[in-house]
């Protein structure tokens, strides 16, 4: 994710927040995610600060790598489709 210019919490942990900022885009790449398959939330204010909307997608071990790749190309589809 970082790769694609994704802004991540740092840590590692299952839950990994995926920095969004504005709350309506973070729920129309949520939206977007599902049309590509991928489900995935998107949380803002109240849930977390003002300004700081996120997704949060969480990850186990038994997500593929195939998985992995294929939700980080859906988080990159998203984010292209929004800024057409």
């Amino acid at each position: 994710m970082t790769a694609e210019d994704f802004d991540l919490l740092p840590g590692e942990h299952p839950i990994v927040p995926v920095m969004i900022g504005d709350a309506d885009r973070a729920g129309r790449v949520a939206d977007l995610l599902l049309e590509y398959g991928v489900y995935a939330i998107g949380f803002s204010y109240p849930v977390v600060p003002r300004d700081l909307a996120r997704i949060r997608v969480q990850l186990s071990a038994g997500h593929s790598t195939d998985d992995v790749e294929r939700a980080v190309a859906a988080f990159a589809a998203a984010r292209d489709a929004l800024e057409d």
